[in-house]
């Protein structure tokens, strides 16, 4: 009997994030599938993403590419989709600090978000009316000017629905001190970044009558997010858009078990991410959870909030390299355990 009252086989959904540098959130759904076929379970697959890497993966995978300019104007092929009028496109495939070969071969104070412009742009030209922009994993720290400048004349998209999926709650100016060390930036040309960014908020209040300063999610991907807002764009979070674009509320409460996780779990988890977001949904129906993780961050606890939820930490219960070689035959492994339990 399944959790309903019926002998109709028993459902998981299988709602991952990626689990970065180890596992696509595909690979994941795979690996909970395998289990649930051995186990007699069916299986409702939702990729998920939080605005970042992996969102365009989660909302169908991509049917289009085109060259667009990459963060340091070196010409790049970024794939990204269009289904009917709507398209999406993520940003790390035009602009991203992983196209450059990491921070170490950036430039930060020159990166652009050109290329992502492009991209809305041709988007638009193919017929588009509503486009989802899903950023992080960026180069750049350019408050979205090199995206602005790209997609002119900006009166195209007065009838465009432009939505940006976000996965940081950061203020515009902040997104120089708090990512750009990571993205190569020295001390002092986050100093400089910050001031660019502060001038630049100003020059969008005055062309389009927008503060960003203080707008929530603005300084996602460099400030790209307080850019499309300045023209217009809806800032959202990520995970809150994601769920409903594939129904995964439906699917949550008509299951037996959710399995959801991450590469790495932390205090940020909780807060707008994948595994939170996951986690709350299933609470609100009473659905059991599984969160499968390649890890816990170093000197941290499960954190608040996944109280009676069962976190199985690849590393902790494996050791760290087979998490990291066999991350998707651990997370099936996992779930077998789970699901005889039940």
């Amino acid at each position: 009997m399944n959790r309903h009252g019926s002998s109709q086989t028993r459902r998981v959904v299988a709602a991952p994030d990626k689990f970065r540098g180890t596992a696509t959130a595909s690979g994941v759904v795979d690996a909970v599938e395998a289990a649930a076929l051995e186990a007699g379970w069916s299986t409702v697959k939702k990729p998920l993403a939080d605005g970042g890497e992996g969102l365009l993966e989660a909302l169908g995978g991509s049917n289009r590419k085109s060259m667009v300019t990459g963060p340091l104007g070196d010409p790049v092929t970024a794939a990204w989709r269009l289904t009917g009028s709507l398209a999406v496109i993520e940003m790390a495939k035009a602009s991203g600090l992983e196209l450059i070969g990491g921070k170490d071969g950036n430039d930060p104070l020159s990166a652009s978000t050109a290329g992502t412009g492009e991209l809305v742009a041709e988007a638009v030209y193919a017929g588009a009316r509503r486009i989802v922009v899903g950023v992080g994993g960026s180069a750049t720290t350019d408050g979205g000017l090199g995206a602005i400048r790209a997609m002119e004349p900006l009166s195209r998209f007065g009838r465009i629905e432009l939505e940006v999926a976000c996965d940081v709650r950061l203020g515009f100016v902040d997104a120089a001190t708090r990512f750009g060390p990571q993205k190569g930036a020295t001390p002092a040309e986050v100093k400089l970044l910050e001031r660019r960014l502060m001038r630049l908020a100003q020059v969008y209040e005055e062309q389009f009558g927008i503060d960003v300063s203080n707008l929530r999610f603005a300084g996602a991907a460099g400030g790209l997010a307080g850019g499309l807002a300045a023209i217009g764009a809806a800032l959202r979070p990520g995970f809150e858009l994601v769920a409903e674009e594939v129904e995964l509320a439906d699917a949550i409460a008509d299951s037996d078990l959710v399995v959801t996780g991450e590469g790495l779990l932390d205090d940020q988890s909780m807060d707008g991410k994948v595994v939170g977001g996951v986690v709350a949904m299933a609470a609100e129906v009473g659905v059991p959870v599984l969160v499968v993780v390649g890890a816990v961050a170093e000197g941290e606890h499960a954190p608040a909030g996944l109280d009676g939820v069962e976190v199985v930490s690849l590393s902790a219960r494996f050791g760290a390299e087979e998490a990291m070689t066999r991350a998707c035959s651990l997370v099936s492994e996992v779930v077998s355990d789970a699901m005889a339990r039940l």
